[in-house]
């Protein structure tokens, strides 16, 4: 499947239809005839590191493409008209069926990311979330989830994660997590 740049598939500009719509820079294009120049901005997209008191993360399978069958974090695209936070709540209950609440949930970082989406290439902005739960929560692998399982954070390998930009968020929250450790109280 091919990498295309969304850019490449507007031939016409989206106000007046004038086919004299050309490259302005690497993001955004820009009308000959009436001057409307279109921004490509990333999308927004939340993932959530699940961790339950043992310091366990909560670990999925993809169930679909791109990178069917690898490791991934629970997560997903924003709605229009949501907020991260209503948008990381929404994902974690259409693919685990559990409930988040807002005082469970705190933001730690963001990482910029490509998602090839039939044969588009989309620009994100990953949004990276700190959920905590018990280990008794009920989970029900959904969505375009395979399967779910705690992994306590020894054993987990960024490697095995299929998508750049969650592996590295894995990274980063190891290295966060064990900062956090090794501080003194």
């Amino acid at each position: 499947m091919s990498k295309t740049h969304l850019l490449e598939k507007f031939h016409y500009c989206p106000v007046c239809g004038s086919s004299r719509f050309e490259v302005n820079d690497f993001k955004s294009k820009r009308c000959l005839d009436c001057g409307f120049v279109y921004y490509f901005n990333p999308a927004g997209a939340v993932v959530a590191l699940i961790v339950n008191e043992r310091d366990e993360l909560l670990v999925a399978t993809r169930a679909e493409d791109p990178a069917k069958g690898t490791l991934d974090l629970i997560g997903g695209f924003a709605d229009c008209g949501e907020t991260a936070e209503q948008a990381m709540q929404r994902e974690i209950k259409e693919e685990t069926g559990m409930d988040i609440a807002l005082d469970h949930m705190h933001y730690l970082f963001s990482l910029p990311n490509t998602y090839l989406y039939s044969g588009l290439l989309i620009h994100t902005m990953d949004l990276f979330y700190l959920c905590r739960v018990s280990s008794l929560t009920h989970i029900i692998a959904s969505d375009d989830v395979a399967s779910c399982r705690w992994v306590p954070l020894s054993e987990i390998a960024p490697g095995q994660f299929g998508l750049d930009s969650i592996r590295q968020g894995v990274i980063n929250y190891m290295q966060w997590a064990k900062s956090v450790n090794n501080q003194p109280s």
